[in-house]
């Protein structure tokens, strides 16, 4: 492992961690935190193998969440901004967006980072990458959670309303 990149990368996470969220007293970037680490040491870690045999079953299931992964963070990041009248950045939003993604859904953005954490792990399932993939499940889940109280702080019940009517992460299902 090369640790000098370990440690400039985890500062850059902590970094972002802080400006789009911490900052502005929304701690669910405090548990958001562990999903993006988790995810950028599964890179680290798998990056020897990206395109090692490219048409195996694990490495087109991994380009698929990927690439399913790309689809759905542009789609929600687009909508936050367009729709959500964020007042200092994209998270902070003066408006609940309940169109497009987010009619099915409520953690589109979540839902892309757990994409992205499973779809590096298939590149070399290791035990290791297992781990942080697990760890990349929870931190998401309970970042979702979190945020949700924090929402439910801040649009009432307009935001409870929308979370009987909306999924977490698998429309219709979860």
């Amino acid at each position: 492992m090369n640790y000098p990149v370990i440690i400039a990368g985890t500062i850059l996470i902590i970094f972002f961690s802080w400006f789009l969220s911490i900052k502005y007293k929304r701690y669910h970037g405090i548990v958001r935190f562990f999903a993006f680490e988790s995810v950028f040491i599964l890179v680290l870690l798998n990056i020897k193998v990206w395109f090692a045999n490219p048409f195996s079953f694990l490495q087109l299931a991994s380009w698929i969440l990927l690439i399913l992964s790309i689809y759905v963070v542009i789609t929600g990041f687009l909508l936050l901004k367009k729709e959500g009248k964020p007042d200092s950045n994209f998270e902070n939003t003066s408006l609940l967006v309940k169109s497009g993604i987010y009619g099915y859904i409520r953690h589109p953005l979540y839902l892309s980072i757990f994409l992205l954490g499973t779809g590096i792990m298939l590149k070399d399932p290791a035990p290791l990458q297992l781990i942080l993939a697990v760890i990349n499940l929870i931190a998401v889940y309970f970042t979702a959670r979190i945020e949700e109280h924090e929402m439910i702080v801040k649009f009432g019940d307009e935001y409870k309303s929308y979370m009987k009517d909306t999924k977490m992460f698998i429309p219709f299902i979860l």
